[in-house]
Order: C-alpha cells, then sequence, then structure tokens
C-alpha cells in the first residue's frame, strides 16, 4: 500500500503529464510514461514546490523512474526534517 509521500508523487507525475491516475505505477519509469527530458525537469520543479525541497541538478539528472523519485524525495524530506530539527547537544 502505497504512503502519502508516494501517492503525491504519482498524482503530481499523472498531472504532468496529463494522464489518467491509473496509468502511473510505482513501478513506472519515466520513458514508459512519455516524459521527455523536458517534462522530467517540469516534474522536479512540481515535486520542490509541492514538498518544499530543493533537487540539486545532479540528483534530478540521476532521476529516471517514479520509485527513484519517491526513494530521493523521501530521502530529501528526511534531511530536511532532521536539519531543522537542530544538533541534539
Amino acid at each position: 500500500m502505497p504512503d502519502d509521500i508516494t501517492e503525491k508523487v504519482l498524482d503530481l507525475i499523472a498531472s504532468t503529464k496529463r494522464l489518467p491516475r491509473e496509468q502511473v505505477s510505482l513501478n513506472s519509469t519515466f520513458a514508459e510514461l512519455g516524459l521527455d527530458s523536458l517534462d522530467a525537469i517540469n516534474l522536479i520543479f512540481e515535486v520542490e514546490s509541492q514538498f518544499d525541497v530543493s533537487v540539486s541538478n545532479e540528483v534530478a539528472n540521476s532521476i529516471h523512474s517514479v520509485p527513484e523519485l519517491v526513494e530521493k524525495l523521501k530521502l530529501l524530506l528526511a534531511e530536511t526534517s532532521s536539519s531543522q530539527q537542530g544538533p541534539s547537544e
């Protein structure tokens, strides 16, 4: 069962590419979904906006599938969360 982050990412992809939500699965690659490099860039911008994170160009260029995007996003959110809590002393 997908979690909330995964569901939001799947919805964003469907919206960005104007696809029926049922066509976007957690196992889809961007190529299977018809996302070209410009679509992928737009998707990363949407993810950054929706989740209030910053995705480096290096990370963005390494993402080619839905599971990669979800995994990287979860890592970024965890890093952001831990850095906002500050160091524990």
